[in-house]
């Protein structure tokens, strides 16, 4: 194997893009977005996606390529990078992928379990379902249908829980029974670097980010966004606090320091899970690009 792509994650705040950037220009290669909210349109702010000047910088892929409407996986994730990354090999033995979204992450380095394919008529049901009983109601399912899953998904992951329901009525069978966790084989080399710095520095990172967030225009941008509220793609950090303020159940100043703490706590999540990963390097957004030119070498 000599193709090589190299990962670069680590918690949301840390300064990936800005590393990733730096990688690509060295190798003289692309990079793959791996995070699950900026392959949308029209929520650039609050996805904190690569700027203009950084699209620029470094040719990327699957950033702002879907419409909020649509749906999209880890596994579909997956097949696309599969499918992209042949062409990539032609130009050159490198590419980077950035981003902080584990399961798309683990996707594309372990694989997915091959599940059934979703039927329009479940999907509708499961969504209108979602849509006239709340959340609650499916997570009542997933533990009748699925009870070693529902002990251990996140119930307030409206995502999750609907995919766990959706492949328990397709396939006929809980879920669990389902996910093998065997790793596939690739055949090209992968490098896994995570990026971290001092917990106080990373979340004064995250509390100021969400402040240029704010003077961008994050809340005209939720606004122009607000009639399709009932989207997944749009239930995310940013978006629900500022849907709470239209709605009349937040204030503007709770609304915002809510952003910051459930940011860093879902910056937290991402550190557990990736501390799990043996495969993963540790490093500072500085010497990301140094780490990463002696693995190569």
């Amino acid at each position: 194997m000599d193709k090589t792509l190299i990962v670069i994650t680590g918690p949301t705040g840390v300064g990936k893009t800005a590393a990733a950037i730096k990688l690509a220009q060295q190798l003289h290669c692309d990079i793959i977005n791996a995070d699950s909210r900026q392959i949308y349109r029209d929520i650039p702010i609050c996805t904190a996606a690569p700027t203009p000047e950084e699209l620029a910088a470094a040719r990327h892929h699957f950033v702002a390529f879907k419409d909020l409407e649509e749906t999209y996986s880890a596994a579909q994730f997956e097949a696309d990078v599969l499918a992209l990354l042949p062409s990539l090999w032609q130009q050159g033995d490198y590419a980077v992928m950035c981003g902080g979204s584990m399961l798309y992450v683990d996707a594309v380095c372990r694989g997915i379990d091959q599940l059934p394919d979703i039927s329009h008529e479940v999907r509708a049901a499961v969504k209108e379902k979602l849509h006239n009983q709340g959340l609650e109601s499916l997570v009542a399912e997933l533990e009748l249908l699925d009870p070693q899953y529902a002990a251990t998904v996140d119930r307030r992951n409206t995502s999750r829980v609907c995919h766990a329901v959706e492949i328990c009525r397709q396939a006929g069978v809980p879920y669990s029974t389902l996910r093998t966790g065997t790793a596939k084989q690739r055949d090209f080399n992968i490098i896994k670097l995570a990026l971290n710095i001092e917990r106080e520095e990373l979340f004064n990172r995250i509390n100021a980010r969400v402040d240029r967030m704010i003077e961008a225009g994050l809340e005209q941008e939720a606004r122009s966004v607000y009639h399709l509220r009932h989207l997944n793609s749009l239930n995310t950090v940013g978006m629900k606090e500022m849907f709470a303020v239209f709605d009349g159940t937040m204030d503007r100043h709770t609304a915002i320091e809510r952003m910051k703490k459930n940011t860093r706590v879902y910056a937290k999540k991402q550190l557990t899970w990736y501390r799990r990963d043996p495969d993963i390097t540790w490093c500072s957004p500085q010497d990301a690009v140094t780490t990463a030119i002696n693995f190569l070498t």
